[in-house]
């Protein structure tokens, strides 16, 4: 008797420190916000610290976002989007460009002689003077500023994850801070006037349980530094045959003829990291529209449809689409043979555009290739390999 009351006894607390472990992973979300928003503006004024005898011309625009299980991840633009870091400068100093997203620079002109000299830079109708040339077209070589920018992003990122990430105090020990350069394509007008260097990928991001032990002097700062997981690398040009199929695989699956759910007008392009893996991009719709705010949704056979019933169709479709997209990518991912086993795969994708629909504006799922290989070898079942992928959303439109 005495036996069975213990027994319930340890249950019921079992129970209650089960409720209270719930009820302690809840979010506030408005307070969430506010803590990210703050963290923002921190993460942006140690970054811009780094260049403190530089100045800056445009906003440099992080975006924070949190999802539950993951973590928060701090989004600066990717190369050559914003922010620029171009080598121009007068008396031996060099000046950065911050370039906001939203707006392009509105005049990019260079001016000199044939003989190289007094040649100068006009943007935004502020004149500097070049620094470097190439002959019959002025260029900026950005090799070495890009470089030098990607380690004071790196030292910035360290120093905000060790000194103030706990400003975010929500987070389970299981979720992360991340700091990354992952955006957009890069624009075409780079090109036209610099040596544009190879795209890089950075990422930087600790666990919260680490911090924690280091807040608590069970790490010193060396050690906590040494826990930081550090990404920076940069695409590479040789064209591999099986990441091209792969590609091609995607493109021909999620067109409008084939694809259930989201469709892609579009070639899915991808990049190839060095030492890191491959990243493939996506853009994902769900309809096309006619004119008077009526839409066709070719993949469910609907035509003419309101603005609501598209809406509710696309909230319909994001479960299946997820859900398939994973399981495409471990099927096909499987064929992949230039990974290697600690190399990852990952899909980026941009969803369809449904304001305030509850949906993410983008989601990102990433596997490592040993996942792949041992699927495809059999040692791992089906439903083992899909729970080994990592999925994180952005917000929510």
């Amino acid at each position: 008797m005495k036996s069975i009351i213990r027994v319930l006894m340890c249950s019921m607390v079992a129970i209650v420190l089960g409720v209270q472990a719930a009820e302690a992973q809840k979010i506030d979300e408005e307070r969430m916000r506010r803590d990210i928003g703050v963290a923002e503006n921190v993460l942006s004024t140690l970054i811009k610290q780094q260049f403190n005898n530089q100045r800056t011309f445009f906003p440099l625009e992080i975006k924070g976002s949190y999802q539950a299980g993951y973590g928060v991840t701090f989004s600066l633009p990717a190369d050559y989007t914003t922010p620029i870091a171009l080598s121009i400068g007068s008396g031996g100093s060099n000046d950065v460009f911050f370039y906001n997203e939203e707006e392009e620079p509105t005049t990019i002109e260079f001016r000199g002689n044939d003989d190289g000299e007094g040649d100068r830079a006009v943007i935004n109708g502020k004149t500097f003077k070049l620094k470097e040339k190439t002959r019959g077209k002025s260029r900026v070589d950005m090799d070495s500023v890009r470089d030098s920018y990607n380690e004071k992003i790196i030292e910035a990122a360290k120093e905000f994850i060790l000194d103030y990430s706990d400003m975010i105090s929500q987070l389970g020990p299981q979720e992360r801070i991340v700091v990354t350069n992952q955006g957009s394509q890069p624009r075409a007008w780079v090109n036209q006037y610099f040596s544009a260097p190879k795209r890089t990928h950075l990422s930087i991001e600790a666990l919260k349980s680490d911090l924690v032990l280091y807040k608590s002097g069970k790490l010193n700062r060396t050690q906590a530094a040494a826990k930081i997981k550090i990404v920076n690398t940069e695409s590479v040009d040789a064209v591999e045959p099986d990441l091209e199929l792969l590609s091609s695989i995607f493109s021909r699956l999620y067109r409008s003829d084939l694809s259930k759910t989201y469709f892609t007008g579009e070639n899915i392009y991808y990049e190839r990291l060095k030492d890191f893996g491959v990243i493939y991009y996506m853009q994902v719709y769900s309809s096309n529209e006619r004119p008077y705010n009526r839409f066709d949704m070719p993949t469910l056979n609907l035509e003419d449809v309101d603005q609501q019933t598209r809406n509710k169709k696309v909230v319909e479709l994001y479960p299946a689409f997820e859900k398939e997209l994973k399981e495409n990518i471990l099927d096909y991912g499987r064929t992949l043979k230039s990974l290697k086993g600690d190399e990852n795969l990952i899909f980026q994708i941009r969803l369809t555009r449904c304001n305030e629909c509850g949906i993410p504006a983008s989601v990102e799922l990433s596997v490592k290739a040993s996942v792949l290989q041992d699927y495809n070898a059999g040692k791992l079942d089906k439903n083992t390999a899909l729970n080994k992928f990592i999925l994180k959303k952005g917000q929510n439109q």
